[in-house]
């Protein structure tokens, strides 16, 4: 029997608990000597990559409204990153940039995970817009610092060819999507909505000669513990961008999740 947390026990604590942590979190940041990437301007000139993700997950068994609710809230933190630089030596934070946003507006209730139940919180679904720019930012030069994929998966993804492995959960105050800019030139991160998706481009002052791609390799599910996990290899490859060629191929990681949702009965599991 796993112990509880005191703020299950008290939950009178939980905004102090969350007051608390928020605080820390930000006292470590500004004496950590990092330079935070906080300031917009005008499009760079040069695409380094792009990529998009369908918004409106139908398959997440929760009311509707919860989906659109999340739509919202990915429009206002969104606010907080679109058009940021990037600049050498700098590092972007996504906890840095989002705790600003309540000035573009106030979020609605969407789905969140919580001691592994799907509830409705206040800001709900704000993963979606760091899944979408880890993708991106494992599609550039810049230095992943921190990332956090989801210990858990409660449905499918909303996109039936969508890659798995590259999600990074926030948890304000706790968890962060964190990358450092290694390299001499400057980044600027695009965000942009239609009714559908949501985009994301990051653009250069370089033109680089390289571009690079993600796919997964070894793609399976396991049962182990009588549970169902999903394993992939997240791969890497960067090719020249004029001719396409293959230039390198590296595997980043392993991703193992656990599923928390019925597969459908053609599915193959492998025992563990």
């Amino acid at each position: 029997m796993s112990r509880k947390r005191v703020t299950q026990i008290m939950p009178f604590l939980l905004p102090l608990r969350i007051w608390q942590r928020n605080v820390v979190y930000q006292l470590k940041m500004f004496f950590d000597k990092n330079k935070y990437a906080k300031t917009s301007d005008e499009l760079l000139p040069y695409e380094v990559c792009h990529t998009k993700t369908l918004m409106i997950n139908e398959n997440s068994g929760q009311d509707i409204i919860y989906q659109k609710n999340k739509v919202d809230n990915l429009k206002i933190i969104s606010k907080t990153m679109n058009k940021i630089i990037i600049l050498p030596n700098e590092t972007f934070s996504f906890y840095y940039l989002a705790k600003h946003s309540q000035k573009y507006g106030t979020y609605k209730e969407g789905l969140v995970l919580v001691d592994n139940k799907i509830v409705p919180r206040k800001g709900g679904g704000i993963c979606h817009l760091s899944n979408l720019l880890y993708y991106s930012f494992l599609m550039s030069p810049l230095t992943i610092v921190e990332r956090h994929g989801h210990k858990t998966k409660s449905f499918p993804n909303p996109d039936q060819d969508s890659l798995e492995g590259v999600d990074a959960t926030i948890n304000m105050g706790w968890l962060d999507l964190k990358v450092r800019n290694d390299t001499d030139a400057v980044y600027q991160i695009v965000i942009d909505f239609d009714d559908q998706y949501m985009y994301a481009k990051i653009l250069s002052n370089q033109n680089f000669k390289e571009e690079w791609h993600i796919i997964n390799e070894n793609f399976r599910y396991i049962r182990k513990n009588n549970k169902i996990y999903e394993s992939v290899a997240v791969v890497k490859i960067t090719k020249n961008r004029k001719t396409g060629k293959i230039i390198k191929k590296e595997k980043l990681y392993d991703e193992v999740v656990e599923v928390n949702y019925e597969l459908a009965e053609d599915v193959v599991i492998e025992n563990n």
